[in-house]
């Protein structure tokens, strides 16, 4: 967080239409993103006195064998304050299972991030897709600055079923076992 405040202070405003403001984009854990307390006030800051555009989402494991953290690219500029926040979740190359020393992220797997992300001067409007998503920043404020948002459009995480349910679903399937094994018994 101290590194991420350092940054966004060492960024140049934007003091006229002909000056550029400062850009910066940083890799951050995911605690960054949902973190409360001085965390909370740090995104807030963000969020009001930046333009934080973009968060990429990297797969699981890039920085293994060093960390196993989740990790994220902030992209963010001095332009003005946070309209909305474009997310790009970037998922783990086809065929792979996990990243190591030896088998590293590579460049490639960010073709289609940067195919997405457009090219400056070209006038590239980003679209929502399978990968990318925006959320208001207003949004994100009300929501005590918890900038840790899930694909919308991603893979549903398990769902779990009430404890009554479970148990009932196991004794109906313990049951025909036992007539399954009662059949098998008698044909011997």
């Amino acid at each position: 967080l101290l590194f991420l405040q350092l940054i966004m202070r060492r960024l140049r405003k934007q003091r006229t239409g002909n000056d550029r403001a400062g850009r910066a984009a940083i890799v951050v854990p995911n605690g960054t993103l949902f973190g409360d307390g001085v965390c909370a006030r740090i995104k807030e800051e963000l969020l009001k006195e930046f333009n934080l555009h973009t968060i990429v989402r990297l797969p699981n494991g890039v920085f293994a064998p060093y960390t196993a953290i989740p990790t994220n690219l902030l992209f963010f500029d001095r332009s003005g304050p946070t309209k909305d926040i474009w997310f790009y979740e970037l998922p783990l190359a086809d065929g792979r299972k996990n990243y190591s020393k030896t088998k590293p992220l590579q460049f490639d797997e960010f073709a289609d991030c940067i195919k997405w992300w457009g090219q400056p001067g070209l006038g590239t409007k980003r679209k929502e897709n399978d990968q990318a998503w925006k959320v208001p920043a207003a949004e994100l404020l009300a929501n005590n600055c918890n900038l840790d948002r899930k694909n919308p459009r991603g893979k549903e995480d398990i769902t779990h079923l009430p404890p009554e349910q479970l148990a009932a679903d196991i004794l109906k399937k313990e049951q025909r076992i036992a007539e399954i094994v009662g059949r098998i018994r008698d044909l011997l």
